[in-house]
């Protein structure tokens, strides 16, 4: 049985390319499903984007991971880059607590004082167990003498406590018409977008992200990669989209110079809508065939690669 699997990005994608094509960079929604493939992306992933088409990356690669693994949008310089786009798809708090975002610089700093901040974590940790130590006996003796010395009324004034607690609740259930209770609290929704945390960022920079995807086609995108494949684990799959065959095909070049990666390839998505009809069936005349240009290809570790993790 052929059940069909219904992707909101891909609605929300051709909207704006019919509207507004230059908000997203001219991305079709063939290219970013092929952009999310290429990339790998799947659940309880850890992708790296950079999203400068509004938001619209960020939340077709959450859509993806529905709610397991992280999308995290980094960016360079203090202000961060739209992602308006995401609030369209009405995700949930579960799935929008996935999407952080973190600079450049947060990721790369962490990178390199990994073995300054291990040598101070290791003496801070010897200090901590040693006041530990004396602060356990010293509990030890409090708490005996403590348990001698607790008296009956002490214990019945516990017992009045623990009655009374039911009756002093702050926020009590209430009943509707069909005398099912309904709690008066509400859960205040989390927005996307939030700044990653130090756990995040440090498991990120232990195991590194398991891909990335690039969409800035207002930028010069060969240096940049440049700088975002250190941030992959090693055989990790990447993805950059961009309007123009010319970067592309330079950033290539230079990947393949340094040797940071292999099986690069640049695709071109190619869509022709069809007008079906009896005895009119033909292309339309008025579709565009234009989809822009995809260069992917796999992280390996290098000279190269090890040498720009340690300047």
């Amino acid at each position: 049985m052929h059940s069909r699997v219904f992707n909101l990005f891909c609605s929300i994608c051709e909207a704006y390319f019919k509207k507004y094509p230059t908000r997203i960079g001219s991305l079709r929604f063939d290219a970013l499903c092929l952009l999310l493939s290429m990339a790998n992306v799947g659940a309880y992933s850890d992708v790296l984007v950079l999203d400068m088409v509004g938001g619209l990356l960020t939340g077709a690669v959450a859509e993806r991971l529905g709610g397991t693994g992280y999308v995290c949008s980094t960016h360079f310089g203090t202000s961060r880059n739209p992602i308006d786009i995401v609030r369209m798809f009405n995700f949930s708090s579960e799935v929008n607590s996935r999407i952080v975002q973190a600079t450049f610089t947060d990721l790369c700093i962490i990178r390199e004082n990994d073995s300054t901040s291990f040598h101070q974590d290791l003496l801070k940790t010897e200090g901590d167990i040693k006041n530990t130590k004396s602060m356990d006996e010293s509990i030890q003796e409090t708490n005996v003498s403590s348990d001698r010395s607790c008296t009956s009324h002490e214990i019945f004034n516990a017992e009045t406590r623990g009655q009374s607690s039911p009756q002093t609740d702050s926020n009590p259930p209430i009943e509707d018409d069909e005398g099912i209770s309904v709690s008066s609290t509400t859960v205040k929704s989390i927005s996307p977008g939030r700044q990653a945390s130090s756990e995040l960022v440090n498991s990120w920079k232990e195991r590194g992200f398991s891909s990335l995807i690039v969409a800035a086609p207002e930028i010069e995108v060969g240096s940049l990669v440049q700088k975002l494949l250190p941030l992959l684990s090693y055989s990790a799959p990447f993805a950059i989209y961009h309007h123009c065959l010319q970067p592309l095909a330079a950033c290539m070049h230079r990947l393949q110079a340094s040797k940071m990666a292999i099986s690069l390839q640049i695709s071109e998505p190619w869509l022709r809508e069809y007008q079906v009809l009896p005895s009119r069936t033909h292309p339309h005349m008025q579709m565009s065939a234009f989809g822009g240009y995809i260069l992917s290809g796999i992280r390996i570790c290098s000279d190269a690669c090890n040498g720009s993790q340690q300047n």
